[in-house]
């Protein structure tokens, strides 16, 4: 007597053991087939922003591109609408007129400078730009974006002594 209930106690266990694991992998294939049902991906369509139309057509680039909550902003310089060189010889002053116009280019998206994370700078004086660079102060206030800054020996044309491109990510 002994036997059978030690051998039905083992058939019972085994039957519920089974229906158990059965039970999981049947849980779990739901839940992988729900998953994969449930993304679907949009395709993003780029914007495209021309902040000086016929100079950047004459010169063949975007000021600036986003693609979903990511925004690539070209470098800025010191211009004025038709493209000719402002505050020639001027370090700071071309510094300052590079962020009006960014600024310009992120209020177009809804953006602010704390939307930016990186900005990388151009010049062809660093040692004037090192001096001049506390007004980022003005710009930046609640933090610094990630970025890299260049000494380069020319920028596209020759008055050109700064140039300031950024990347921003627009949170929802």
């Amino acid at each position: 007597m002994k036997k059978l209930t030690n051998l039905i106690t083992l058939l019972a266990f085994t039957f519920v053991l089974t229906t158990g694991f059965q039970s999981c992998e049947q849980t779990q294939k739901e839940e992988i087939e729900e998953a994969e049902t449930e993304v679907i991906i949009q395709p993003e369509k780029p914007e495209y922003f021309l902040l000086r139309p016929e100079v950047e057509k004459a010169y063949g680039y975007s000021h600036a591109v986003k693609i979903g909550n990511t925004i690539k902003i070209s470098g800025a310089v010191s211009m004025d609408d038709e493209g000719n060189p402002t505050a020639i010889g001027d370090v700071e002053q071309q510094m300052k007129n590079c962020y009006a116009d960014l600024e310009k280019v992120l209020n177009h998206f809804g953006c602010t400078f704390d939307d930016v994370v990186v900005e990388n700078v151009f010049t062809t004086n660093m040692p004037v730009f090192l001096e001049k660079s506390v007004y980022r102060n003005e710009i930046y206030k609640n933090h610094f974006p990630t970025g890299t800054w260049v000494g380069v020996k020319e920028l596209a044309l020759p008055e050109f002594m700064v140039e300031i491109e950024l990347e921003v990510h627009k949170s929802n």
